[in-house]
């Protein structure tokens, strides 16, 4: 399972334009089937092309041709997907505010306390500061079953 979340986690971008949730790719994944929406992008840029070894004129002094060379699979990009001591976080799920204003530029973020599934709005004191939880776009966080702090009113 943990192996199909992490192929799921390394392609994220691909899968999520693909409409793939994590849920329905790992279950996939774990019953045998593959279900990859795009291979993973490489890491760093590939290098750039040399230009092909002229061949002499003469057949007597032919150049060998240069070695290929060795193909690595691309290691997945490096992303936060985990608090510094807390569990793994779910998609729409980000340790950082920035991210989460970046997916939802015209939507509200708001905190939401990932054990009592309750979200609070910025300008409250618990807003970032429960011990788990995640920021996240209000939209996703209602999709989820997460509710606002009746104390707070929508900014």
């Amino acid at each position: 399972m943990k192996a199909c979340e992490d192929e799921w986690r390394a392609n994220r971008a691909a899968n999520q334009s693909a409409g793939i949730t994590e849920k329905s790719y790992v279950e996939k994944c774990r019953a045998g089937g593959t279900q990859q929406a795009a291979p993973a992008a490489p890491a760093a840029p590939a290098a750039p092309a040399q230009a092909a070894p002229t061949r002499p004129t003469t057949a007597t002094t032919a150049a060998p041709a240069a070695p290929a060379a060795p193909h690595t699979a691309p290691s997945p990009p490096a992303t936060s997907t985990t608090a510094a001591a807390g569990p793994a976080l779910g998609v729409g799920q980000f340790k950082d505010e920035a991210p989460a204003k970046a997916r939802c530029p015209t939507d509200t973020v708001v905190w939401v306390n990932t054990d009592s599934k309750i979200y609070h709005f910025a300008g409250h004191s618990d807003y970032g500061h429960t011990k788990q939880g995640a920021y996240m776009c209000e939209r996703d966080a209602t999709a989820d079953g997460a509710r606002a702090a009746k104390n707070e009113k929508h900014p």
